[in-house]
């Protein structure tokens, strides 16, 4: 198959902010695997320039136009562990946050649009496909058929991939005039006017030659005005050209047999030593100990509206008045932190609040809780439940975009099923669920069905890389 170059802001582990960088991160290698040659396009972040910048080998440098200004563009290239990540350097754009906000965070990927763009003939690379994620790179679909049509790119496809439609890269018209020379004709709703703005992620919509979410449902719901964050007419108006591939996690990363942050590994046949986990877990923690009908309730993820916090905050004292211990990690809105600080002094023992980020204490997590909660009011697809079933650990997860494609609600008559869910953002029922799932789990017969059925649930990146191929594929 012809080159595939994708283009993001992040990629882990080189840099991670969100969900977006594992993604980035993972595809290629697993793409290699089945034959695809995807290598990777991003900013020269001055962290990643600090840990890689002399492994790097220099490629190329010119001068772009960004409107009536010139700025360097330097080209380099890494072989990251087998996988081939190209760099857009440039000190002033990419010297600091990876996201800075404002005016500056849309001229940084404005540059960045123009930089890949430029770059492409320069690559030692067939580059046939570009594949852009989210509204930092949305703009290029847009050029690749206007500003770049007859140039060395003519014949480059285009695909545009929604991570989240709540960004969205909305600036003035002026502003992008300005910096990508962007015509006054296409300042219109059928193109890339939205209000009295335009919109870079609408732009992705509606000149990439596909576009895909990252779940079935997802891409279903932003259809809907309720879900579509003001862009649900552009997507309804591509058809089948939207699609939704539900994303994966890297099992070689996220392995219970093997992982360096466990102090015992198990496997589907071995399920049993979670128990061990869990007692490590609250113990090194300095919390209470749980007998063996106390089940340990986990959350690892951002404190924001969107995460369902709102829904825990209403019925935690409720919960705590079962047997249970609960943990959480995470760090985000200030209220939400001070809540569960707060909380954690409330029920000092049973619950604790890790208020930051811990790589290690969320493999802990992941491994060592009995039951996972993650009741997002949206989630375009979500990783954290395939960790957790991954892991043994059985979610409780709201029925909304990939949590709704990944979850398979427990069914008491046939015993198939790999977790728990709620229709409704809607508290009371939340609780209820929970409290069917502490039921459910202290059957011990039925737990440990349900432990090797989420555990064998194929998450793996490998079928998600198997469907972005034949995607790939219906480019060309």
């Amino acid at each position: 198959m012809p080159g595939v170059l994708i283009a993001a802001a992040e990629c882990a582990p080189l840099v991670k902010v969100g969900g977006l960088a594992d993604v980035v991160g993972a595809l290629p290698k697993y793409l290699k695997k089945i034959g695809v040659d995807a290598r990777i396009i991003m900013p020269f972040h001055r962290q990643v320039k600090e840990r890689y910048g002399a492994e790097a080998q220099h490629l190329a440098d010119f001068q772009a136009n960004l409107g009536w200004r010139t700025q360097y563009v330097g080209v380099e290239k890494l072989d990251l562990d087998g996988t081939i990540v190209y760099f857009i350097d440039n000190e002033f754009y990419f010297g600091g946050p990876v996201y800075c906000g404002g005016d500056f965070e849309g001229e940084q990927y404005a540059y960045f649009t123009r930089a890949v763009l430029d770059s492409i003939p320069l690559l030692d690379f067939d580059v046939k496909i570009l594949h852009c994620n989210d509204w930092h790179t949305a703009m290029m679909p847009l050029l690749v058929k206007t500003q770049y049509a007859g140039g060395v790119q003519e014949g480059l496809r285009t695909l545009l991939t929604i991570h989240n439609m709540h960004f969205q890269g909305q600036y003035t018209h002026d502003f992008y005039r300005d910096v990508l020379d962007i015509d006054d004709g296409l300042a219109f709703p059928e193109f890339i006017g939205q209000g009295d703005c335009d919109n870079m992620l609408k732009a992705g919509i509606v000149f990439a030659d596909k576009v895909n979410t990252v779940s079935p449902t997802y891409a279903r719901e932003i259809c809907d005005p309720f879900r579509g964050e003001g862009l649900d007419g552009a997507l309804r108006s591509r058809g089948g050209d939207l699609v939704g591939i539900l994303n994966g996690i890297d099992t070689e990363v996220w392995d219970p047999r093997t992982d360096s942050a466990l102090p015992v590994h198990f496997s589907e046949k071995s399920a049993w030593r979670k128990a061990e986990l869990r007692g490590a877990l609250l113990d090194d923690l300095g919390m209470q100990p749980a007998g063996k009908d106390t089940a340990v309730i986990g959350m690892v993820g951002r404190l924001t509206s969107q995460k369902g916090i709102d829904l825990v905050r209403s019925v935690l004292d409720d919960l705590m008045q079962e047997d249970v211990r609960f943990i959480m990690l995470g760090a985000g809105d200030r209220e939400y932190e001070d809540f569960f600080r707060q909380s954690e002094a409330q029920y000092r023992g049973r619950l604790l609040s890790y208020i930051g980020y811990n790589g290690e204490l969320a493999h802990r997590i992941y491994a060592g809780c009995d039951l996972f909660l993650m009741p997002s009011l949206f989630e375009p697809c979500g990783i954290s439940q395939m960790i957790s079933m991954r892991y043994g650990t059985l979610p409780i997860v709201r029925e909304t975009g990939g949590l709704r494609d990944t979850v398979v609600p427990y069914d008491a008559a046939s015993g198939a099923g790999n977790g728990f869910s709620f229709a409704n953002y809607d508290a009371a029922e939340m609780l209820d669920v929970i409290r069917y799932a502490l039921e459910v789990w202290r059957d011990a017969k039925v737990r440990k069905r349900l432990i090797r059925q989420a555990m064998e649930s194929d998450n793996s990146f490998e079928r998600c890389a198997r469907s972005y191929a034949e995607l790939y594929s219906s480019l060309l």
